[in-house]
């Protein structure tokens, strides 16, 4: 049976532990994220030796379908979307003999009761001990119903009274749309289930170059020596997409960026750059200090709407030379569409560390690439020596590439060689890809690894999400009474509306070229 650390923080071979047998159920297996995400790192941690032999993955959908035709459309999108390519025609034959179908209506009691019988006989056939995993990878309004059923069936545990065997649920984002939702959700999710048993995923936090972050504060001192309000001046954040949305019309005109990426990845991010040391790297000792965080945040005022929280919707454009379609021409969207596909927040920490040093959030779609970077920009030194003609020069800035080439650069100013002695920019660079010679895994991979062995550190506690909503929910509110009067408001293919640019120009600040 194969080992793994135990955190996904520790060094390799200091601590760790068996996985132990389970079967996987994919609520939703027939959709998307299962062929583009799921089951591609469920065969890449098969092909690692990261699962366990007694292992089983069951597909759970309403589509007619078989065994064989699952087994075979799940073959073509490992082949497609796998980090690893070409796909290992042995090690498939092998992986496949334990990946089922099981067609059902959600609400279809029968069709839970014939999932149990199909597990036990799993059970018995594998050796998988009754350990359960499922994932919900469904629309949000299914949760509550699903955990019904499935308790109703004695799929899920009582944590309190089962001590041989356990069960856990893997919940998608969005955990609501604002703060009474959630909480409501959570109240729903809490008669059928514990705390423990709720695995709130974000992918971001599976990201090898999110889980770097605290490695990179804590473990070097040179970092963390200047990671104050003393030496930072500012804090960027970015997430940034070249798409649309797609064939997404429908789910995005009831999200919008707000509630799609700032209030879970950007606000993870923001977290994680923020934070105090943990005591030790348990899962509650960072998740406390997260929250800590989102505690301190300031809370907007009514002036902050318009002076501090930017909203923007695109137009037709061009994206990499090609035409494109504006949000209010895509599938499934009004044409009189008031959702933001942009947003961008100033925040400040009020805390003895971050007080007065203010954090840029900007996440949108249709912008010129793709890219997510959290950017350090560090204070000027005394202009006294190397101000020439009251030009400033170009300020110490640390970046962290989440995505794509993963890795840290770092600005620092140079003499360049010659009499005149100007003054240049050059950049230090790591690279995960070429300095380890492998890229990271992918997110997937790390996070149901996690979710199996029951360790829930890179995933979102109830109180996170909470605090989050409870920050953001009253802008979006207003901005869901207050429609937008010029949207849409900036070309596809550029970097957002002018407003935000007028922002950071207030602040006597500028954006990064990414």
């Amino acid at each position: 049976m194969p080992a793994t650390n135990a955190h996904p923080l520790e060094e390799p071979g200091v601590s760790s532990r068996f996985i132990e047998p389970c079967i996987l159920v994919i609520f939703g297996a027939t959709g998307d994220l299962t062929a583009r995400k799921l089951i591609p790192a469920i065969y890449n941690l098969a092909r690692e030796g990261q699962l366990p032999p007694q292992f089983a993955c069951v597909g759970f959908a309403r589509r007619e379908k078989t065994n064989e035709q699952f087994r075979e459309e799940m073959k073509q999108a490992v082949s497609s979307f796998s980090r690893v390519k070409p796909i290992d025609e042995a090690l498939w034959q092998n992986f496949q003999e334990n990946l089922y179908y099981h067609r059902s209506e959600f609400h279809e009691d029968e069709g839970y009761n014939r999932l149990q019988d199909l597990l036990k006989d799993l059970d018995t056939k594998l050796g998988t001990k009754g350990n359960r995993v499922f994932y919900l990878s469904t629309q949000p309004s299914f949760f509550p119903l699903i955990c019904e059923k499935m308790q109703k069936s004695g799929l899920i545990y009582d944590a309190n009274k089962v001590q041989d065997k356990w069960s856990r649920i893997i919940i998608e984002k969005p955990f609501g749309h604002d703060l009474d939702s959630a909480k409501a959700l959570q109240k729903e999710l809490l008669r059928f289930l514990k705390e423990q048993q709720i695995y709130r995923i974000d992918h971001y936090l599976g990201k090898e170059t999110v889980q770097n972050i605290l490695v990179f504060r804590f473990a070097n001192s040179l970092f963390e020596s200047v990671w104050n309000n003393r030496y930072i001046d500012h804090v960027q954040i970015t997430v940034a997409e070249d798409i649309g949305i797609g064939s997404r019309g429908a789910f995005w005109e009831e999200a919008g960026m707000l509630r799609d990426i700032v209030q879970n990845h950007m606000m993870q991010l923001l977290s994680l750059v923020a934070m105090e040391p943990p005591v030790s790297l348990a899962a509650d000792a960072i998740h406390d200090e997260k929250v800590k965080v989102l505690q301190a945040i300031r809370p907007f005022q009514q002036a902050d709407f318009e002076s501090s929280c930017i909203r923007g919707q695109y137009a037709p454009g061009y994206i990499n030379g090609e035409p494109v379609v504006g949000y209010r021409q895509e599938k499934n969207v009004s044409p009189t569409s008031n959702v933001e596909t942009y947003a961008a927040l100033r925040l400040f920490i009020d805390n003895w560390r971050w007080s007065g040093v203010p954090f840029y959030l900007r996440g949108g779609k249709r912008l010129p690439k793709r890219a997510t970077e959290i950017a350090i920009v560090f204070k000027d030194p005394p202009g006294v020596l190397f101000q020439q003609h009251n030009k400033r020069n170009e300020p110490n800035t640390l970046s962290i590439r989440i995505q794509p080439d993963e890795g840290t650069g770092l600005k620092i100013n140079c003499k360049v060689p010659g009499p005149s002695s100007p003054i240049q920019p050059v950049k230090m660079d790591f690279r995960y890809g070429s300095y380890f010679g492998m890229s990271p895994p992918e997110a997937y991979e790390r996070l149901i690894q996690d979710c199996i062995l029951g360790d829930n550190t890179l995933f979102a506690r109830q109180d996170e999400v909470f605090d989050s909503w409870r920050l953001l929910t009253p802008l979006i509110n207003h901005w869901f009474e207050n429609k937008q009067a010029d949207f849409p408001n900036y070309q596809s293919g550029t970097w957002g509306p002018k407003a935000a640019d007028e922002m950071m120009a207030r602040d006597n600040r500028k954006w990064r070229l990414i």
